[in-house]
């Protein structure tokens, strides 16, 4: 039986891995965690945050998926968004999906990401 997803893991080109540690860490706001010494010795990186932990894998051939991408639910996206954007990262909001407020961003590789948080009505519908 399914409970939970353990991790997503990204790919990243060779020799990223200084790029990756200062997006995930200084803009998103993750830490780094430690990697165990055989997966270590391919390269990458693995940042969490919370119960969210994200995988950057080394791919010799890496070409950015440009549709698939991890959803990453956030609390005062508002807030967050204005964070990435004042560090550079590109924000684009993104209304098609009901009941959430979300934007897509792409780390310095072009991995695709999404935010997102649901939104809040009061009773007779106005968000709160």
């Amino acid at each position: 039986m399914l409970i939970a997803v353990d991790h997503v893991q990204l790919a990243a080109p060779p020799g990223s891995e200084g790029t990756l540690r200062a997006y995930y860490i200084d803009v998103l706001g993750m830490t780094e965690a430690p990697e165990p010494p055989v997966p270590a010795q391919r390269g990458g990186c693995w940042f969490e945050a919370g119960f969210v932990r994200l995988h950057l894998g080394i791919e010799e051939h890496f070409r950015p998926a440009r549709k698939a991408h991890p959803g990453l639910r956030v609390r005062g996206i508002d807030a967050y968004a204005a964070r990435l954007a004042a560090r550079g990262a590109p924000v684009t909001w993104d209304d098609n999906l009901p009941g959430h407020r979300r934007f897509y961003s792409e780390d310095p590789v072009g991995n695709r990401l999404e935010f997102l948080e649901p939104v809040t009505t009061d009773a007779s519908g106005r968000r709160v």
